[in-house]
């Protein structure tokens, strides 16, 4: 299939929510009520968006929330500051599933996590100088610690058949491929699939497309872009018109709509006054699709 957007100078987001976020991150599409979730980690926000009304709903929480993954039983599962938790969205009831085995130590808190094709959640933290870690939570919330030695994990996807995890320490200015074992959730072999260059940002969160290309939110790059991990090759670019851009994830009925946020923070005054709309929520259809995030299979008894 022809990459037909490569060659697209002109691919831009457009701004779909003005809710100047601190930090904007996480975006996930949860194809079972075909809605957009997403937090604000510095203002300890979950937002629910949903296309068909335009609504986008808000929940606040006592600690800083950075993940949010739909699970199987019809919860929600947050991984807040101190631990992953078990979120009930009609009642607002939470129920503490698992402790961060950093928080204790080091002031550590957990950052991004997805699900694995089986349902397990990759959970990593960031924290100061090499001390944080990727985690592999299982079905019956074990938690395995699969990285140490990480500064500020970041996107984690899988390839399509399966047998490949590309991952992000933003630090590294680099996706890490590994050989991925679905059936054990084991990894192994890292090798180094994208070098992000210094001047164009550093890589944070990212989602597959259908075809197996990469998209990359760049931290301080205005921009999210388009990899092939296979070749280490930059594609093409989505031009944002915030400096930090954070995540992006494909939504809509077709999955055809790339989600992208952004955040305030780390931006000075005159960034701010040159992009106004920095922690915003911004969409464009790039002109391929993506493909249906993993749910967390919770182990029944």
């Amino acid at each position: 299939m022809p990459h037909h957007i490569v060659h697209n100078p002109a691919l831009k987001a457009n701004l779909l929510l003005d809710t100047r976020s601190a930090l904007g991150e996480g975006a996930i599409w949860n194809d079972e009520d075909q809605k957009l979730y997403w937090v604000d980690i510095e203002a300890q926000l979950l937002h629910c968006f949903d296309p068909l009304t335009s609504i986008n709903q808000t929940a606040h929480f006592e600690q800083k929330i950075s993940t949010v993954v739909p699970s199987t039983d019809g919860t929600l599962l947050l991984a807040l500051k101190d631990g992953v938790y078990s979120y009930e969205k009609s009642t607002g009831l939470l129920c503490n599933l698992l402790s961060n085995p950093e928080n204790h130590t080091s002031g550590n808190r957990f950052n991004d996590g997805k699900c694995d094709p089986s349902g397990r959640l990759w959970l990593g933290t960031m924290g100061a100088s090499n001390s944080a870690a990727l985690y592999r939570i299982d079905a019956d919330l074990s938690i395995h610690m699969t990285e140490a030695g990480v500064t500020t994990s970041n996107g984690i996807a899988w390839s399509e058949d399966n047998k490949t995890m590309y991952y992000i320490d933003t630090s590294t200015h680099k996706v890490v491929a590994y050989n991925y074992n679905d059936k054990t959730g084991q990894i192994s072999d890292p090798y180094d699939a994208i070098i992000i260059p210094e001047e164009m940002g550093k890589p944070d969160g990212c989602t597959l497309d259908a075809e197996g290309m990469i998209w990359i939110a760049l931290w301080g790059g205005y921009a999210a872009g388009r990899w092939n991990p296979k070749t280490g090759t930059l594609l093409g670019k989505v031009e944002v018109p915030a400096k930090n851009v954070t995540s992006c994830a494909f939504g809509g009925e077709n999955l055809d709509t790339l989600y992208i946020t952004t955040a305030r923070t780390s931006a000075s005054e005159e960034e701010l006054l040159q992009c106004p709309y920095s922690g915003g929520l911004f969409t464009v259809k790039p002109g391929v699709k993506g493909i249906q995030a993993n749910h967390f299979v919770k182990r029944t008894k």
